[in-house]
C-alpha cells in the first residue's frame, strides 16, 4: 500500500518514531504535495546528527563532542565554556531568545580585541563611529586650536564638541565647557540669558574714587535665604 494512503487528515506517521502527529511537526520538503517530509522534527534532527558524525569520521577522523545539557534559563558561552544564567549575556534583538551568543565578559574581550583590529584601538573606533573623524583629524583640528580649549582655553582638551542637528564636528572643548553645552542644549538663546544673569548677580568692583574701589552687587541688600 502507498506511504501516502497511510495518512489521515491533518496527520502523518513518522518513518522512525511510528508515531501518528500534526504535518506542522514534520520537516518541510518541496518534492511532497503537502509540503512535508517522511520524519517529525526530533527523529529528523537525530538523523541529521547521525548523519554528520559520519562525515566527520570518515572524512577528518574525528568524534562529534558531546556537550553538556544546559538548564532553562542558562546558556553556555563557546569562548570560555562556562554555563551562566542569562542574566550574564548581553542583550541582542537578533540573537535566540534575545541574548547574545557570548558571555558579557567574553563579549566585551571580543570587542576589544575587533577595535583593535581594524580600527588600532577602542579611541579610534569611537571617533570613527560616533563623529566620523579619526586620532589624526583630532589632531589637526587641536593644533588649529592651539592645543587649548576653544572656550576656556584650558590645555589638552579631550572632547571632541559636534551639532547634535547636523552631526558636524565644530571644535575641541575641556570637559566643563564640553558638559555646559549640553547642560544649556546648545541654546544661544538660554546661553546669553544666563550671561545676563550672571552680570545683573555677580559682585564686582566698582570705582568709586581715583585708586579706590567696592565690591558691590545688584542685590545688596536682599535678605539671605533662611537656610543659608
Amino acid at each position: 500500500m502507498p506511504r501516502a494512503l497511510d495518512d489521515r487528515d491533518g496527520f502523518r506517521r513518522c518513518r522512525d518514531c511510528d508515531e501518528w502527529k500534526p504535518l506542522d511537526e514534520f520537516c518541510t520538503n518541496r518534492r511532497r504535495p503537502d509540503g512535508r517530509g517522511s520524519y517529525c522534527k526530533p527523529c529528523f534532527n537525530l538523523r541529521s546528527k547521525a548523519s554528520y558524525a559520519k562525515r566527520l569520521k570518515e572524512k577528518h577522523g574525528r568524534e562529534v563532542r558531546e556537550l553538556p545539557a544546559v538548564p532553562d534559563g542558562h546558556r553556555r558561552c563557546p569562548t570560555c565554556g562556562e554555563t551562566k544564567e542569562l542574566d550574564n549575556f548581553p542583550r541582542n534583538r537578533s540573537g535566540r531568545g534575545g541574548y547574545g551568543r557570548y558571555c558579557k565578559p567574553c563579549h566585551n574581550e571580543k570587542g576589544k580585541e575587533t577595535r583593535l583590529r581594524l580600527y588600532g584601538g577602542s579611541r579610534e573606533y569611537h571617533l570613527r563611529r560616533r563623529y566620523g573623524v579619526g586620532q589624526k583629524e583630532f589632531d589637526e583640528l587641536l593644533a588649529e586650536q592651539g592645543g587649548v580649549c576653544a572656550i576656556c582655553g584650558s590645555p589638552d582638551p579631550q572632547h571632541l564638541d559636534h551639532d547634535h542637528r547636523t552631526g558636524w564636528v565644530r571644535g575641541i572643548l575641556c570637559f566643563n565647557c564640553n558638559g555646559g553645552l549640553g547642560q544649556f542644549k546648545d541654546s544661544p538663546e538660554s546661553l546669553a540669558r544666563a550671561i545676563t544673569y550672571l552680570r545683573g548677580t555677580t559682585w564686582q568692583r566698582v570705582l568709586i574714587h581715583p585708586g579706590v574701589f567696592q565690591m558691590c552687587s545688584p542685590t545688596r541688600g536682599r535678605p539671605r535665604s533662611q537656610r543659608s
